[in-house]
């Protein structure tokens, strides 16, 4: 079968889990031999894409909204034409609503509805006007977990029969090893233990919660929070809350960081803690488990489906829950022996190559009942 990944949405450098699962899935489905792929691309994308399908450019810059939909709208069509595929298969929740071919469509999430301030301005506006179009002109809907399952039929009218639950795999796997004394002498971290949370500084992260957690705990066993993580304007505010806490010179803001330096961050991590409110799955906790960092995580929706009981969970609402995790784990470390083997046995469980299989069989049901 030919399939057109529209790719037109993608900003590199500054989309995180969704460029994540653009990269890695496009590349498992690339080694396949029983589907052909072109790939639709925007005016910002790098050559590396056409090592892997060949490609179709539109001149769309997806940094300006209108050009993403038009994207959307008018030029995925237009490349599925051109190209001639059977089938388009959009990564982003939204996709074209006409054009005689199948589509497929990834719902990653619906914070727009769940936690409607994980969105700025006009997006989550046109969030709610081209999320469920999508995914009405959708034969097949694939989700990450059945926490985004249950959200997309509550908020869509998309049946339960018509979505597939397509887990990913880790986000960005392990390396050759990272440096932890690199990354603490970066940090001047000292000899502090060091909490690490990797996410984008969006308002559903909760990570105002997890400086007041860090706050919560007395001075002489406080640790270091370091926060890589492409930044917002939420970050501005979470920068005051840090001051106001009295934590300002115990939180690391680091922005964006390369592999190398996340594995180095990962590796002088003693614990990793993932605070957020909502999530359509949850690959950062995915990464810590695969290097073997003990994981303490919100206990909600898809994140307790990825955990399981390879992590500490707690309500991400209490404060108190969250420093008592965050203070369990760096000072119990059987416990923490105990979750770095379970992490690790349960990441190898999640691959993109058991998820480009189950997307190929979602192509299939599209394209019998299109």
């Amino acid at each position: 079968m030919h399939v057109g990944i529209n790719l037109l949405f993608l900003t590199p450098g500054e989309m995180g889990g969704l460029e994540v699962y653009s990269r890695e899935l496009v590349a498992a489905l690339a080694t396949r031999d029983d589907v052909r792929l072109t790939l639709f691309l925007n005016r910002l994308a790098g050559p590396e894409w056409g090592e892997l399908a060949p490609t179709a450019v539109a001149p769309v810059d997806p940094r300006r909204r209108v050009q993403w939909v038009a994207g959307d709208q008018l030029h995925a069509a237009r490349l599925a034409r051109r190209t001639g595929v059977e089938l388009v298969h959009s990564l982003a929740s939204t996709g074209p609503a006409a054009g005689r071919f199948a589509r497929v469509l990834t719902v990653h999430d619906l914070h727009y509805r769940v936690q409607p301030e994980a969105h700025f301005g006009v997006r989550a506006l046109g969030m709610r006007v081209l999320v469920p179009l999508a995914v009405r002109r959708a034969q097949r809907v694939i989700v990450p977990s059945e926490a985004t399952r249950a959200d997309v039929i509550r908020f869509t009218s998309a049946s339960r029969e018509r979505i597939d639950v397509v887990p990913e795999g880790i986000g960005q796997a392990p390396g050759a090893g990272g440096d932890a004394a690199a990354a603490r002498e970066r940090l001047d971290a000292g000899g502090r233990p060091l909490v690490l949370s990797v996410s984008a500084k969006r308002p559903h992260k909760n990570l105002g919660r997890l400086i007041g957690a860090l706050a919560s705990i007395p001075a002489e066993r406080r640790p270091l929070l370091v926060l890589p993580g492409y930044a917002t304007p939420h970050e501005a505010e979470l920068r005051e809350l840090a001051h106001l806490r009295g934590v300002a010179s115990d939180v690391r803001f680091l922005g964006w960081v390369s592999a190398a330096e996340l594995d180095d961050l990962y590796a002088a991590a003693d614990c990793f803690v993932f605070p957020s409110l909502h999530e359509g799955f949850g690959l950062p906790v995915l990464e810590a488990m695969a290097r073997g960092v003990p994981v303490a995580t919100s206990g909600r929706a898809s994140l307790a489906e990825v955990a399981g009981d390879a992590a500490l969970t707690f309500d991400p609402e209490d404060e108190p829950a969250i420093a008592a995790a965050i203070e369990g784990l760096l000072s119990d470390a059987a416990l923490r022996e105990r979750l770095s083997a379970a992490g690790r046995a349960r990441a190898a469980g999640y691959t993109w190559e058991r998820a480009a299989e189950l997307t190929v069989a979602s192509y299939r049901r599209a394209l019998a009942s299109a």
